[in-house]
């Protein structure tokens, strides 16, 4: 990362830091971590200014998505082609906001306004954008059709929408439909009322922390009160925000007294908390000290709002008779729907690829776009690549991953535009900030080997203050000030 774009990260950072009346050294003090600069910033002086070399080729690119993936490999790309020729097609101008910090806003430490940005303002110059969405792909012919009709040809496609949120699939929520994290979602919170939210979109964060204070109200006033919390049976971008936000409830019901009058318990679908081994211990060894209930094995597919009664599609095992040809014990599933009421439900939704990408060429059976998972690039259209959420990738729906895929991407697609190999590789690095109280984190880092890879020499399962102060302070400008800038 050059120079530039480290002042302009720091100084933003320096802003948030003193609005909450403490200095970056002061924060590394409080870190008592001399490798917390890593996160902190270093000084420009001893910054190593990355080396670019521009190449020659030419070409059409089309990039569909103007969130993070898009616009930082936008970025990237115009650093790193000398006459570039990229357009993004993106309808919502506020794709770039800056969704991590949902969250925040879902337990009051933020507000919306802190996470909205403009996505004009991201864009590179000389970037077209298209503000339209892409609704019919014809890989065969190099072309999509936009909702308007408009007909884009390319020479190579990058595909970085994101996922939709589908909530019609809940019995019950019909009405709320597919949603998208970013823009108007009024209908969704129609649909939700006031006692269910989600932390899935931004206007569904700010409800969560109105929904929240009622709740924690109502436990201070001594009535017992049930917080329930889900985790679907699909793949979800930041797989920890659902447990997030279930410490950040707990840890306001603790600073207001109520903790005593209040029940949290966890519905995840799946048999474990965490897809790495020492991370689901250190979760389950922390729900057991904060007395958060769960249940494995639970998702959720009926909500009676009437009657404030969540339904859940519950399986587990049993063992049936002894097989004398296997010499073992059958293993038989069961099933059975199970009714829980609440007064505060927090909803992790399914999520899925958009409709016009599963049902297009471009889609596997699951819907995502099928890519190798190193190179990034479409396993039957050699100028198609995808990144993000979209991408049919193992554990990597974060905005971490994305920081470690673009670079590859455009690597890779650069190459291919030259005619050479692709030798960029993405090793499926994913860190989760994973938020267990007003300030501590847990640095939850890893990749395809499902095994922890820290960058401190920590023991990545305890949770500290100096990842609370990357996540709260330093992430945010690292992500829109670097990343969006192609060079983080």
């Amino acid at each position: 990362m050059d120079n530039k774009y480290i002042e302009n990260m720091l100084s933003k950072m320096d802003k948030d830091l003193s609005a909450h009346g403490i200095s970056r050294r002061q924060a590394m003090k409080m870190a008592g971590l001399s490798s917390a600069g890593v996160f902190m910033g270093t000084t420009s002086a001893n910054a190593e200014e990355e080396k670019i070399v521009k190449s020659d080729a030419k070409a059409k690119i089309v990039i569909v998505g103007g969130g993070l993936a898009g616009i930082s490999t936008a970025a990237r790309l115009t650093l790193n082609l000398t006459d570039p020729d990229i357009t993004i097609i993106e309808p919502e101008k506020t794709s770039a906001s800056y969704q991590p910090g949902y969250t925040l806003i879902g337990a009051g430490i933020w507000e919306e306004k802190d996470i909205l940005y403009d996505r004009d303002d991201f864009v590179p110059d000389g970037v077209k954008v298209i503000e339209d969405r892409a609704v019919f792909f014809n890989p065969q012919e190099n072309q999509l059709t936009t909702e308007k009709g408009q007909v884009v040809s390319y020479d190579y496609l990058i595909l970085a929408t994101g996922v939709q949120l589908d909530f019609e699939r809940i019995k019950g929520l019909e009405e709320a439909g597919r949603a998208l994290s970013a823009g108007n979602n009024d209908k969704l919170l129609h649909a939700l009322g006031d006692s269910i939210c989600s932390i899935y979109t931004s206007q569904g964060s700010v409800k969560t922390w109105e929904i929240m204070q009622k709740y924690i109200a109502q436990a201070k006033s001594g009535k017992k009160t049930k917080f329930v919390y889900t985790h679907p049976d699909t793949p979800i971008k930041c797989g920890g925000a659902p447990k997030k936000i279930i410490y950040l409830t707990n840890a306001r019901l603790k600073e207001a007294g109520a903790r005593e009058n209040a029940e949290l318990t966890f519905y995840p679908n799946g048999g474990a908390m965490f897809g790495v081994p020492e991370y689901h211990d250190a979760i389950v060894g922390q729900f057991e000290r904060e007395d958060i209930k769960y249940k494995y094995r639970c998702n959720l597919v009926e909500v009676e709002k009437e009657n404030k009664i969540a339904v859940f599609d519950s399986k587990w095992q049993e063992k049936g008779p002894w097989d004398p040809v296997m010499k073992d014990f059958e293993v038989i599933p069961k099933r059975e729907k199970i009714r829980v009421p609440y007064d505060f439900l927090h909803i992790a939704p399914a999520q899925i690829a958009p409709r016009e990408i599963g049902e297009s060429d471009l889609g596997s059976a699951q819907g995502w776009v099928p890519v190798n998972k190193e190179t990034l690039q479409h396993i039957r259209y050699m100028n198609v690549f995808s990144i993000g959420d979209v991408a049919q990738l193992p554990m990597a729906k974060t905005g971490g991953s994305v920081r470690k895929q673009y670079k590859v991407l455009v690597d890779n697609l650069i190459a291919h535009m030259n005619g050479t190999k692709l030798e960029g590789k993405y090793a499926g690095y994913t860190v989760c900030p994973l938020i267990t109280d007003i300030g501590t984190v847990m640095l939850a880092e890893f990749d395809w080997t499902v095994k922890p890879t820290p960058s401190f020499p920590l023991d990545p399962t305890v949770e500290r203050w100096i990842f609370w102060l990357m996540k709260v302070y330093a992430l945010k400008p690292m992500t829109m000030y670097g990343m969006m800038s192609g060079r983080a």
